[in-house]
């Protein structure tokens, strides 16, 4: 397409905030809270007037040990909640390793695959090219993550866009352009704490794919780093946000929308303040 024609996303200026709806029994942050579609709309409405650019639906938990779930179970849960948001003022994202429950969720109103296997499922590419929307792939050893695999990296940050490059070539090939191609470099998936750091610290160098670039470390085990236990890390969350948006992030995706629009719109004042002048 003439980029005249193409359609306009909220990261094309600035970084988009996506915001997580879990409609699973057993997300491990907020698991088995939102898993009636009446809360899940009601949820995606809430993180819309917080400011999010994009609800991400996910019917399959990727966190570590997380049971598997049939093609079947996970279109049901998304495909009703998907339904009745498609409306809302936000792009719909769905968040699944499988081609099936991509395609269902892409008829029932969803704009973007997020698809957190980098690919597994062959079909996946031509699904979002056959509804020519942005697809996420993400740098990931094994999803749903074993716990127990630690693979060796020379560099994470240039062994990760290496591994990633191949599978925005078989994008290509199926006939996205590259910018709708978003790379995720997968913080906390097959990497050490200190390896998530060292990627948001180096994001600045997946411009090198010349993708979009997001960032999904939302209350990860990789805080445990800086002192931060499960149930505390909205702080070190919010200021991994604030980091990711000042090193070129073009999606963060998170669960406490309110607190990371905050953390973003600093982040962009600081470094475009004349944008928000209206104090004068």
């Amino acid at each position: 397409e003439p980029a005249d024609e193409r359609p306009t996303y909220p990261w094309d200026d600035g970084t988009a905030v996506m915001g997580i709806l879990n409609v699973t029994p057993d997300s491990f942050h907020d698991g088995g809270e939102f898993d009636e579609t009446e809360a899940a709309v009601r949820r995606a409405e809430e993180m819309v007037d917080a400011g999010a650019d994009v609800i991400d639906v996910g019917g399959e938990s990727t966190r570590p040990g997380a049971e598997p779930v049939s093609i079947v179970e996970e279109r049901d849960r998304v495909v009703p909640v998907i339904e009745r948001i498609a409306g809302v003022d936000a792009l719909v994202s769905i968040d699944t390793r499988k081609a099936e429950v991509a395609r269902a969720a892409l008829s029932a109103g969803a704009d973007i695959v997020n698809d957190v296997s980098g690919l597994d499922d062959p079909e996946m590419r031509f699904v979002a090219a056959e509804f020519d929307c942005p697809i996420v792939v993400m740098h990931s050893m094994s999803t749903p993550v074993d716990p127990d695999a630690e693979p060796e990296y020379d560099d994470v940050v240039e062994d990760s866009i290496r591994e990633l490059e191949p599978l925005v070539r078989r994008c290509e090939q199926a006939g996205l352009d590259r910018d709708q191609v978003i790379v995720d470099p997968g913080l906390g998936f097959g990497k050490r704490r200190r390896e998530s750091f060292e990627l948001l610290g180096r994001l600045g160098e997946f411009r090198a794919l010349d993708c979009p670039v997001l960032v999904g470390h939302s209350h990860k085990s990789m805080f445990e780093l800086v002192g931060s236990e499960a149930g505390e890390r909205l702080p070190a969350t919010v200021a991994a946000s604030a980091l990711a948006a000042e090193r070129g992030a073009d999606i963060v995706r998170v669960h406490d929308v309110e607190e990371t629009v905050a953390a973003v719109r600093v982040s962009e004042a600081a470094g475009a303040p004349h944008a928000f002048d209206h104090d004068e």
